[in-house]
């Protein structure tokens, strides 16, 4: 089968500054001292800003204060801290996160709305503010076009890579940039997936625009990704545009825009896909794409149901081709009118099921070659439609297990 997991633009792991964006990172100990732990990010004046966050109900303190801060002013300055979710405290965690962004202010003159606060780590336990506030000015004075690997590095828990992708294509005569970061390991699912991302571009795009863009790159990508099935208090990806580079895009009709969103969800896609490989204990990445189905959200609930499975996740990482668990899978996923006669599942170019059982010429050492790559494709064909859906997994290791457990220690 072909491989259609492949995009036109193409993306680099080396992050490239963008004009109008600095960062600083610094350590301020929240959870551990052996690196940088807050960060800052900081938008030219006249940048647009568009963000989508987590919906999980039980939402953390700096979300909420992020979600209203953007409704009253244009963004100046992210503050980012990792080793603590600030989730869970009620008006405490408010007040806290407020508090930062209150110091924060005091020492850069701008507007306490223009500032939004985010934070990682552990939930229920209390923001250490006056840790947060003590390395303040020297993420200022540290403020740099440059910081963007030790960015990534800093929004870290327990990912065992910096996440960083960059794009640089020309698009109506300028030459574009767009580059992104972000962390995600665990507690992933949709809704958003449990990470913070954080991706900029110098074109100059009006911010109903923007957000058009955000949440169609979003829902190709950090929506279309799981590890485990939670989804956390904490989530956000914002997309900044700082207008120095040269490119206007005015309108979604802008010839321009497509490039441009082309560029914006080549770099979400790769970072997505960057969290999954490295979900806790992971040792494989695995795309399941769904075609032939009558609608994009039939195929996305089948996707989804295999994607989730522990069954299917466990097999994966015993590079097993249990193929069984996925037709299982599949068949539970609530179509309550699927043919099964017309399903065909395929593990790259490997067909192993069809017509409702094992294909004839099936090879259990073929499909098994293809499980011990670190990355693949599990095609599930549904014989009923013209629509599809992908979505991005990994195994569950015995490691997953043993880092959640020690997760506070």
């Amino acid at each position: 089968m072909s491989n259609k997991l492949n995009s036109s633009v193409t993306v680099e792991k080396d992050a490239k500054p963008i004009k109008g964006i600095r960062l600083a990172t610094a350590c301020a100990g929240i959870k551990q001292t052996q690196r940088d732990d807050v960060t800052l990010i900081e938008l030219a004046e006249g940048s647009a800003c568009v963000a989508v966050f987590t919906q999980n109900r039980f939402c953390a303190a700096p979300v909420v204060l992020a979600k209203r801060h953007l409704q009253q002013t244009s963004p100046r300055y992210l503050l980012i801290n990792s080793g603590n979710a600030n989730a869970g405290m009620g008006a405490i965690g408010l007040e806290d996160a407020k508090a930062s962004c209150r110091e924060l202010s005091a020492r850069t003159d701008v507007d306490e709305a223009s500032i939004l606060p985010f934070s990682t780590g552990v939930i229920g336990e209390r923001l250490a503010v006056d840790k947060v506030t003590a390395v303040l000015d020297e993420l200022i004075s540290g403020l740099d076009v440059g910081h963007w690997p030790a960015a990534a590095v800093a929004i870290m828990t327990t990912d065992t890579v910096e996440k960083v992708a960059s794009v640089r294509c020309e698009i109506g005569g300028h030459i574009t940039t767009v580059t992104g970061i972000t962390k995600g390991s665990g507690m992933i699912h949709p809704n958003m997936a449990t990470m913070l991302a954080y991706i900029a571009t110098d074109a100059g795009v009006d911010e109903e625009v923007l957000s058009q863009c955000l949440n169609g790159a979003v829902a190709q990508s950090f929506n279309s990704i799981t590890v485990d099935g939670d989804t956390s208090t904490n989530d956000a990806c914002v997309l900044m545009a700082t207008g120095q580079g040269g490119l206007i895009v005015s309108s979604a009709d802008d010839p321009a825009y497509k490039a441009l969103s082309e560029a914006v969800n080549a770099v979400s896609r790769a970072l997505a896909l960057a969290i999954v490989a490295d979900g806790e204990g992971a040792t494989c990445l695995v795309h399941i794409e769904v075609s032939g189905g009558q609608s994009v959200q039939e195929c996305r609930k089948v996707a989804d149901t295999v994607a989730l499975s522990p069954l299917v996740k466990t097999a994966l990482f015993a590079q097993d081709p249990n193929w069984g668990r996925v037709l299982a899978a599949v068949g539970r996923a609530g179509i309550d009118d699927l043919d099964t006669e017309k399903v065909t599942i395929h593990l790259d170019d490997v067909l192993i099921a069809e017509k409702g059982a094992r294909a004839a010429n099936y090879s259990e050492q073929a499909a098994k070659l293809v499980m011990e790559r670190q990355e693949y494709c599990l095609y599930i064909g549904l014989g009923r439609g013209t629509e599809m859906a992908r979505v991005a997994t990994c195994d569950l290791s015995y490691d997953y297990v043993r880092i959640n457990a020690e997760y506070r220690s």
